[in-house]
C-alpha cells in the first residue's frame, strides 16, 4: 500500500509535494500501523479514505495553482501556512455584534415611540451583554489555569 500511496503523491504539484511529501508519508505510515490489527473491512475504508483523500487534495492544490487560493474558500483541508485570524478577530466580532443587537433594540424603540406605544425594556441588549460577560469571564478564567499550568503558547514556544 506504501507503493501506491507515493505514486498518488505524485498527482500534487513538484513544489507541494517536495515540501509535504515526506511529512504525508510518515503520517500515512503512523496511521497505517494503528489500524494493522484491525478487521479487513477497516483497513479497507482505510486504505480507501486515505487514497480519496490524496486524490481530492491532488484535484484541489492544482485547481489553486491554476486559479489562487481565493476561489476555494470552503475546502477545509488546505496545507497553507500564509492565513492566520489574528486574535483579536473574535473581539472585534463581537463588538460589532453588540453593535448591531443595540441599533436593532434603538430601532425597536423608535419605531414604538413613534406608534405611541409603551417602550417596553430591553428584551435584546440585556441577555447579549450578560452572555458577553460570562463568556469572557470563562475564557480569561481558562487562559488563567492555562497560564497557571505554563500551557499557554508562549510557555510552549518557551521549551522549543
Amino acid at each position: 500500500m506504501l507503493r501506491l500511496y507515493r505514486s498518488l503523491l505524485f498527482l500534487y504539484p513538484v513544489a507541494y509535494r517536495d515540501e509535504f511529501g515526506p511529512e504525508m508519508t510518515a503520517v500515512f505510515l503512523q496511521a497505517e500501523e494503528e489500524h494493522d490489527g484491525r478487521s479487513l473491512a477497516a483497513r479497507a475504508l482505510f486504505y480507501g479514505r486515505e487514497s480519496g483523500g490524496l486524490i481530492l487534495g491532488a484535484a484541489q492544490s492544482h485547481f489553486r495553482s491554476v486559479f489562487g487560493n481565493n476561489l476555494t474558500p470552503f475546502w477545509r483541508f488546505s496545507m497553507q501556512r500564509q492565513f492566520r485570524f489574528p486574535r483579536s478577530t473574535v473581539f472585534l466580532m463581537c463588538v460589532i455584534l453588540a453593535a448591531v443587537a443595540f441599533a436593532i433594540d434603538k430601532a425597536q424603540r423608535a419605531q414604538a415611540a413613534i406608534s405611541g406605544r409603551v417602550v417596553p425594556t430591553s428584551e435584546t441588549v440585556t441577555p447579549l451583554i450578560l452572555t458577553f460577560v460570562i463568556v469572557y469571564l470563562v475564557a480569561a478564567l481558562a487562559w488563567g489555569i492555562l497560564y497557571a499550568f505554563r500551557q499557554t503558547g508562549m510557555h510552549r514556544l518557551d521549551k522549543v
